[in-house]
């Protein structure tokens, strides 16, 4: 049995073709399950700004690794792979087919392959770069960069320009760029479903998405999880800081520069199975991936 993965930008209705594709799998009688691949769904206290599948999604189609942490943890994709590893494993024995469904990269890549992590940073040295970071700049700690791995991560690209700085300060070698470990390193047989659509139409998602995010009451969510003293990680929440401040065409803009950098991780993983939805329906997306099964 095949497991199903589901990649694409934000807002691009991934968790929507999961429901739809479950529906026709128990058409054919099987009995799918959702794990997820998001770094921020992973916390309780963050499902708004995070577009965390809401309960009567659940309903529809039942939904692991998600909510799983509380906001005030640090998360890593170590952490996620011992979670997800296991929850996949588990259902493949029991016949039940996995729909890994998600817009993290690198999560979706823990939840797929073996990874060899690199250490955790200690605090004292990522408190050092951070505190670089705010005096001086992104592209200056990415001009700092060796060329090698400068040329992989995007100059306004904080938090990986931070983690690769801290790594080169450590005198560990982060991980190379690349997908190999999209194909014969998977742990086990996998149809990548990426999903595309017309940039005008995703902003256009985008912009509905944000919208209904406030108008549910994410900025108060936002506001309670800073009080209560949230983790670095949870709050690298896209568009948090701007919630937060109130600014909710910056939270589109965080949101659609997001958005890029997803779409930047799809076109690095071969073997991916590109669908194009602009103006498409879910149903129809998910008799697409349907299709691929088995080819």
């Amino acid at each position: 049995m095949q497991v199903i993965a589901i990649f694409g930008p934000t807002a691009i209705g991934k968790t929507a073709v999961a429901i739809e594709l479950a529906g026709m799998l128990r058409e054919r009688g099987e009995d799918p399950v959702a794990v997820g691949c998001d770094a921020i769904q992973v916390y309780r206290g963050l499902e708004g700004i995070s577009g965390a599948p809401t309960t009567e999604e659940r309903q529809a189609l039942e939904h692991r690794v998600v909510g799983v942490a509380e906001i005030h943890e640090e998360f890593s994709a170590g952490r996620y792979a011992e979670l997800a590893h296991p929850e996949i494993d588990v259902l493949l024995e029991e016949g039940r087919r996995p729909i890994v469904v998600g817009g993290t990269g690198l999560y979706l890549r823990a939840a797929l392959a073996p990874l060899d992590l690199r250490p955790p940073v200690p605090a004292l040295v990522r408190d050092e770069v951070e505190g670089e970071l705010a005096a001086r700049g992104s592209a200056a700690l990415h001009a700092d960069l060796p060329e090698e791995l400068a040329s992989g991560v995007h100059p306004n690209d904080h938090k990986r320009i931070a983690r690769l700085t801290a790594l080169t300060r450590l005198g560990v070698a982060p991980h190379a760029s690349g997908g190999g470990l999209w194909t014969e390193k998977l742990r086990h047989p996998t149809l990548l479903a990426g999903l595309v659509i017309d940039r005008s139409e995703l902003h256009a998602r985008i912009d509905r998405r944000v919208d209904a995010m406030v108008a549910a009451g994410a900025a108060g969510e936002v506001a309670r999880a800073s009080t209560a003293g949230i983790s670095r990680t949870a709050r690298a929440a896209i568009g948090f800081s701007e919630l937060l401040n109130g600014d909710i065409e910056g939270m589109k803009r965080a949101q659609r520069a997001f958005a890029r950098r997803q779409l930047t991780w799809m076109r690095r993983m071969p073997g991916v199975r590109t669908i194009d939805r602009t103006a498409t329906s879910d149903r129809d997306v998910a008799l697409r991936i349907l299709g691929l099964l088995g080819e």
